[in-house]
């Protein structure tokens, strides 16, 4: 035993010395040495020897690496932390999130967490949140290089026949055990042509599955129409980047959460008035965005999907989507406040990606969300009311905050 151990360490270093002076590549090391954590010890101290740095903490963590490494990291040195806090408890009555529940949110702002908190309450003592998902599809959208406008219109109208259609459907859903896809729509610029493929993806967010769905279909109009694919995203899906189309056709989930909270409710937890929230939401979120060409009009939903996308082990990037979110406030009869937020493009998965490390599917468990649901979908679509209703939390504890003028001063008192 202890001959194999001396050789691995010998193997390592001299592993080590070669990558310090640039014959093994970070990326080659997993072939040369016996495990991940291996790996992981060789590259780490490289780095350290190659930059002059000496990392104190990344080298600890407590999930799987050898699961991480296979679907979620590449060259991996070790991890970084984030706080972990938890805002609550949430009375959400949707249609597959039902009860009261805990938000984990993980973040390094100060005040975030207790402002959720807040609103959560706020909406606690006013019945609840409403939440309702409007539509739950994922889309890929490749591009096509045709020979001029005769062709491309040629294309389009092959695009359209139900039996092409048929086929297509055929090709994509030979690939996947639970994507299905639901309808294409070509969009034309010059010879140009685009085909936006949409997708139900049940508790996945999607985007491999549809990605690998949609390459297929690639193959067989290739074959079928000779049309030539260029790229297999055109941006017209669109992922991970601000979009009006993403905010007026809806991809991912479609989600909107409501409440109304009695004016006595608003002056005794917000301390202020429901008039002062209806205008400051009216002239910051409605009339500053339209004037800075915002395509979001909220006041840091973000914040909220970023915390909730990070602790859940959701893909980061898509806050862009989660950013576009729609944030209204109305003073109605008996001078109660409606608040309402809709989500046109809230992409979220209880499998898949990051939902499979251990502290994120601890998260997931405190929620009830962790893995497939009982009815295939049912936890992605609990997932994203959850998110919707803290969403609203943090729109009504944050434009409360500014119409009563305490936002300073809350960051003061939190030393931050």
């Amino acid at each position: 035993m202890m001959q194999s151990q001396d050789k691995t360490e010998y193997n390592e270093k001299d592993i080590l010395q070669k990558v310090v002076a640039g014959k093994i590549s970070f990326r080659n090391i997993d072939k040369l040495v016996e495990n991940v954590d291996s790996a992981v010890h060789v590259r780490r101290n490289a780095l350290e020897e190659i930059t002059g740095t000496r990392f104190e903490e990344i080298q600890n963590y407590t999930f799987d690496a050898e699961v991480a490494t296979k679907r979620n990291i590449e060259n991996m040195i070790g991890a970084v932390q984030i706080p972990l806090g938890v805002a609550g408890p949430l009375k959400i009555n949707g249609e597959f999130a039902i009860g009261d529940f805990y938000l984990p949110l993980a973040t390094t702002e100060g005040a975030l967490v207790a402002s959720v908190n807040r609103g959560c309450s706020a909406i606690c003592s006013s019945g609840g949140a409403n939440v309702r998902i409007f539509q739950d599809v994922m889309t890929r959208a490749p591009v096509f290089k045709l020979d001029g406008v005769v062709q491309a219109k040629a294309f389009t109208d092959w695009v359209r026949r139900p039996g092409t259609f048929a086929q297509m459907k055929e090709k994509a859903e030979g690939t996947t055990r639970f994507g299905k896809l639901l309808a294409v729509e070509p969009y034309v610029t010059g010879d140009t042509v685009y085909l936006r493929f949409v997708f139900d993806t049940k508790d996945a967010m999607g985007m491999n599955m549809v990605t690998i769905a949609t390459e297929a279909i690639t193959h067989f109009i290739q074959d079928e129409f000779g049309a030539i694919p260029i790229s297999l995203s055109g941006n017209m899906c669109i992922d991970k980047k601000p979009a009006a189309i993403n905010t007026i056709l809806g991809r991912g989930k479609t989600v909107i959460a409501d409440t109304i909270i009695p004016e006595k409710i608003v002056e005794e937890k917000l301390k202020c008035k429901p008039k002062t929230m209806e205008d400051v939401n009216y002239r910051k979120n409605l009339l500053g965005s339209a004037r800075a060409g915002a395509l979001g009009f909220n006041a840091h939903a973000a914040n909220i999907v970023a915390a909730l996308f990070l602790a859940c082990g959701q893909d980061a990037a898509h806050v862009v989507e989660g950013s576009t979110t729609i944030t209204t406030m109305e003073v109605i009869k008996d001078g109660d406040l409606y608040c309402s937020v809709t989500m046109p493009a809230l992409p979220v998965g209880t499998v898949g990606g990051g939902t499979g490390l251990g502290t994120q599917k601890d998260c997931l468990k405190l929620m009830g969300v962790q893995g497939p649901g009982k009815i295939a979908g049912s936890n992605s679509k609990k997932l994203a009311e959850i998110i919707a209703a803290g969403v609203l939390a943090g729109e009504i504890a944050l434009i409360a905050a500014q119409a009563a003028g305490h936002l300073a001063r809350a960051h003061v008192e939190l030393g931050r």
